[in-house]
């Protein structure tokens, strides 16, 4: 329902005084498809939502693809990096500079090993926990104040090695869930922000 209402009502904007935030998928461009990469896979199901899914554009000052979207009178910014996920924090941190955000306004959605596909988590700062995107765009923000979504992979089994399984792409089996689970993260991570973050008395707010 919420997306629904959102279809009609968001749309692309030019940059504005008002409240905004960042979203920012992180993975390896290029790589689509892969596990590693299921972070962009959620903002690519976002934008859809949001109805700016034929709006991305290629920003060449922050070397990302970038989209932006309305909801509820909150401006959200949709960021993927064009470099590899260990230097993804450079680009979110050129983006943030340009759209003047702060590391508490920025939202980092990459994938987790320790959840298993399906599965998804809002953390609230703190550490890379091992991420190598994460990492680098605390490195990049000089802060770790960025909330996470964490959409869950799982772990390899049997002698296939982390970076190996993080790089290929989702297998059959996990295909056929694939897409109720990007649906389903988008729809909470977006819930989440808009509940955090939108402005009181817009309406469509919730009482």
């Amino acid at each position: 329902m919420l997306a629904a209402e959102l279809a009609g009502r968001a749309r692309p904007l030019v940059s504005r005084a008002g409240p905004r935030v960042m979203v920012a998928g992180l993975g390896n461009y290029g790589l689509r498809g892969t596990r590693h990469n299921v972070g962009m896979a959620v903002l690519d199901r976002l934008a859809r939502q949001l109805a700016v899914a034929e709006g991305w554009r290629v920003d060449r000052q922050c070397c990302a693809d970038v989209a932006v979207a309305a909801a509820r009178g909150l401006e959200l910014v949709l960021v993927k990096p064009r470099r590899f996920m260990n230097l993804n924090g450079l680009s979110v941190a050129n983006a943030a500079e340009i759209y003047n955000l702060r590391p508490e306004d920025i939202y980092l959605v990459h994938d987790d090993l320790d959840k298993a596909l399906g599965k998804v988590a809002i953390k609230l700062g703190g550490s890379a926990r091992g991420h190598n995107g994460v990492r680098s765009c605390i490195s990049a923000l000089h802060s770790n104040e960025m909330t996470r979504l964490r959409v869950g992979i799982g772990r390899p089994e049997g002698e296939v090695t982390v970076s190996s399984y993080v790089l290929a792409p989702f297998s059959t089996k996990e295909q056929e869930k694939l897409e109720q689970v990007l649906a389903q993260a988008a729809t909470f991570l977006l819930e989440h922000i808009l509940q955090r973050r939108a402005p009181a008395g817009e309406p469509g707010d919730r009482g």
